[in-house]
C-alpha cells in the first residue's frame, strides 16, 4: 500500500511537471526573440493557463514560432538617412521639424531668410 501511494504521488508530480513544461513551451521559444513578441506570448500563455482556453496557447505557440521582422531598426535607419540628406543633426529630426513648423530658430541653426510678401496691386483689396 505504501509503495502504491509513492508511485501514485510520483506519477501525479511527474504529469504535473510535464504539463507545466509543455504549457511554458511557447514562452521558452519566444524568449530568444524580441521583447514585445515575448511579452505578447507570455500574456497569451497566462490567459490560456487561467481560462483553460487552448486557443490562446496555440496562438502563443504560433506567434513564438514566427520570426517577426525588426521594423523599429529599419525605420530608424530610414530616419537617419533622411536626416543626413536634409542636413539635420542625427537624432534631432523630430525637434528640427517641429522647430521649422513653429518658426523657431535655434542658435546653432542658420537663420532662415524672411518670407517674401507680395504686394497686392492697387485697387484689389
Amino acid at each position: 500500500m505504501v509503495v502504491a501511494a509513492i508511485i501514485l504521488l510520483a506519477a501525479v508530480l511527474g504529469v504535473g511537471l510535464l504539463f507545466l513544461r509543455l504549457h511554458t513551451l511557447p514562452e521558452r521559444i519566444a524568449h530568444k526573440s524580441h521583447k514585445l513578441q515575448f511579452e505578447i506570448v507570455a500574456v497569451l500563455g497566462l490567459l490560456a493557463l487561467f481560462t483553460h482556453v487552448h486557443l490562446f496557447w496555440v496562438i502563443g505557440l504560433m506567434l513564438a514560432l514566427i520570426d517577426v521582422p525588426d521594423f523599429s531598426g529599419m525605420f530608424s535607419r530610414m530616419a537617419g538617412s533622411l536626416e543626413k540628406i536634409a542636413g539635420i543633426a542625427p537624432g534631432r529630426g523630430g525637434e528640427a521639424a517641429s522647430d521649422i513648423e513653429h518658426g523657431i530658430v535655434r542658435p546653432d541653426d542658420k537663420p532662415a531668410p524672411p518670407p517674401a510678401v507680395a504686394a497686392a496691386p492697387a485697387g484689389q483689396l
